[in-house]
């Protein structure tokens, strides 16, 4: 009989709802079960395309005897991060501080008042390396709940208090200025592997954040480094298994230094990202490889993640059936020499052997290859190898598919969006911006109500019921003014509006400055949630102050510049200490110190071919952060387009910064000149 998460909406809980185990959703009817009973919450974490999510809830969630007994004595919660992120961040925040580490699926226990005392990640169905099974940990905790309980509650207490003891404040500092941004530089320097690119070493993660910050600090400062350290990390993962080389789009992170063998899952935030920092990779160098990297992997999104409503979809598995019934990590993306045979025939199959790097030993499990490209181009024809690709692809096809996570994350959407509008400007890919719209469209149309307040997710057609958060509302309003910049259309000025105004009033400390991930009047949970530092995606924090010094930028509005202003605070002070996990945050302060740019391109019609000429340079500009109006004179589309009249009847362009215009060009030359120095 299925349990509570029958009627989620989330796939995540949805896997889980025949589960034996009496699941409840986050909510505080299963709290108010736990005090009726009296006995402790196992709360349970993770995301649909977490592989060892799937390998506990294989092994102890669907096991009998386990369910029984979590049954008896605990009411077991079960939450997707990926629609509850707040409720992850305060109890991994936990987790991390007693444990000194963390990860999914995130286990954890709680007194009936939401405290938590006793903390881990996966646990095997019997005991190995050192660990104990799952079995004897719910055992142990309930012995402790029964025979211990002051003892367990004085814990919990301590831990929530030590927690609240945590609020950051860096909102009184200044803006991180050039000594900052050098410190970071250097210190990426440090941390930079020069062999493979990236940084640190295994695991691997495309390190898209500060690829974006090495871009904008080249392109202000000049710096070789930086564009050196970018434009190799990005040849080494686009040449890495990690990246899909048949499909395009990239794996989540490789587990190897050299980018080979990736954690198969394809994240859509990891893809918007990547795909943007590739585009720009191209706009700063002319890099072929930059062109067709971020074209693939912006059709990738389009043809694997795009949802009938016109969203994209969270992620796809790292696990798909290997062809025998069993779900096996890389089954769909993995070949042996004897499978390039059977598709591509004798000769063809010892090219591609060559050309993709599938070796008789494998470089992934049982002789299996992840496919790569180790050797520059030139050394296969290149009309020969697209025809291997496209039957090798096509051959691929007929494999057992990973899943689909089909909700629509608003953030994420956001990241999308910009990443489509620029690419499709960029490349001339008008259907990537349509791509781009209609995904906005969705979120105006699903995610937004009345008062422009975000929910964060839905999924086919239906908005989900938690409220969006604060990277919501600062990444859609990114891809918003991205779209406003692309299209010339200003309602999406309008709509991002809405949203930075959300985070003035309901996310920001009034009196410090500094930022919170979830709104005043949200849930309140044993904390309030506040991480400036950018992970997997931009923190709430950093991608806020982008959208807010963005808008500024377009709007002329001191309080939202003096909000931007006021959250780099903390890049000031974590940028030189840890350039590696605040790369948003850096990026954006070198579009704070570039001004940022302010370009007008008005023209008789967005249609004119000398308007388009000198819009499209304004987007190929490389200084940071830049923003561009284009309209025809006195258009009320864009503010910065008030008091701009064509040059003796031609179309003109103008570009503003810190209160100074440059005179007004009506030259292509002369504007891409201005923008690059």
């Amino acid at each position: 009989m299925p349990n509570r998460l029958a009627h989620e909406t989330s796939p995540y809980l949805l896997q889980h709802a025949d589960n034996p185990v009496d699941w409840w959703p986050w909510s505080e009817e299963a709290f108010a079960e736990a005090r009726k009973r009296n006995v402790p919450v196992l709360l349970s974490i993770g995301y649909s395309s977490c592989h060892w999510c799937h390998v506990m809830a294989h092994e102890s969630f669907e096991d009998q005897e386990t369910a029984e007994y979590l049954n008896a004595h605990y009411v077991s919660v079960k939450v997707d991060r990926e629609e509850r992120p707040d409720v992850d961040a305060v109890y991994m925040e936990a987790v991390q501080a007693a444990t000194g580490q963390g990860g999914w699926p995130m286990t954890v226990f709680l007194t009936p008042d939401t405290e938590p005392f006793y903390f881990g990640t996966y646990f095997p169905p019997a005991p190995r390396q050192g660990m104990p099974s799952f079995r004897q940990v719910l055992q142990g905790v309930h012995q402790a709940w029964d025979e211990r309980r002051d003892e367990v509650t004085e814990v919990a207490g301590k831990i929530v208090r030590d927690l609240a003891g945590r609020e950051i404040s860096y909102g009184d500092a200044q803006t991180p200025g050039e000594e900052e941004l050098a410190q970071a530089l250097l210190g990426l320097t440090r941390e930079y592997d020069p062999q493979r690119g990236g940084f640190g070493g295994a695991p691997k993660f495309p390190p898209s954040m500060v690829l974006e910050f090495l871009l904008r600090h080249h392109a202000r400062t000049g710096a070789e480094g930086a564009l050196q350290m970018a434009g190799d990390t990005c040849e080494r993962m686009a040449r890495g298994g990690i990246y899909d080389q048949l499909g395009g789009g990239f794996a989540r992170y490789s587990v190897d230094r050299d980018w080979v063998v990736p954690h198969f899952e394809k994240m859509l935030y990891d893809n918007a990202l990547l795909c943007r920092v590739y585009a720009h990779l191209w706009r700063a160098t002319g890099s072929e490889l930059a062109r067709r990297v971020a074209l693939e992997t912006a059709d990738f999104m389009v043809r694997e993640l795009r949802t009938n409503e016109g969203g994209f979809a969270s992620a796809l598995d790292a696990d798909s059936d290997d062809g025998t019934g069993k779900h096996v990590e890389g089954a769909y993306y993995v070949w042996t020499p004897e499978q390039l045979r059977e598709v591509l025939g004798e000769q063809d199959a010892e090219l591609a052997a060559r050309h993709f790097g599938v070796t008789e030993e494998g470089t992934f499990e049982e002789g299996a290859s992840v496919l790569q490209l180790p050797v520059r181009d030139g050394f296969v024809d290149a009309g020969k190898a697209a025809s291997v690709r496209e039957r090798l692809l096509a051959a691929r096809s007929e494999r057992p598919a990973p899943g689909r996570d089909d909700k629509v994350v608003a953030a994420w959407n956001g990241l999308a969006i910009a990443a489509l509008a620029e690419t499709g400007a960029y490349f001339d890919r008008p259907d990537l911006v349509e791509a781009a719209v209609a995904a906005a469209d969705l979120l105006v149309r699903l995610h937004l109500d009345e008062q422009a307040r975000l929910t964060r997710t839905s999924k086919d057609g239906h908005a989900g019921a938690n409220a969006g958060v604060l990277e919501d509302y600062a990444d859609v309003a990114e891809g918003f003014l991205a779209l406003a910049s692309v299209t010339g259309e200003g309602v999406w000025l309008e709509f991002a509006g809405f949203l930075v105004d959300h985070v003035l009033a309901r996310f920001t400390d009034p009196e410090s400055g500094s930022l919170y991930d979830t709104a005043a009047d949200a849930e309140r949970l044993i904390r309030r949630p506040q991480d400036p530092t950018d992970n997997a995606a931009p923190s709430g924090w950093s991608a806020a102050a982008g959208a807010l010094l963005g808008y500024a930028a377009h709007t002329g509005s001191e309080p939202h510049r003096t909000a931007a202003e006021k959250a780099l605070g903390v890049v000031k002070a974590l940028g030189p200490r840890v350039p590696r996990f605040i790369g948003w945050g850096l990026a954006v302060a070198e579009a704070a110190l570039d001004g940022p740019r302010e370009v007008a391109v008005v023209g008789p019609s967005l249609d004119d071919e000398g308007t388009r000429s000198l819009h499209r340079t304004a987007l190929l500009g490389t200084a940071p952060g830049a923003v561009v109006a284009v309209g025809v004179p006195e258009s009320e589309e864009f503010p910065l387009l008030s008091g701009r009249p064509l040059v003796g009847g031609e179309p003109a362009a103008y570009v503003c910064r810190n209160f100074t215009c440059d005179a007004p060009t009506t030259e292509v030359e002369r504007l891409r000149a201005v923008l690059s120095d």
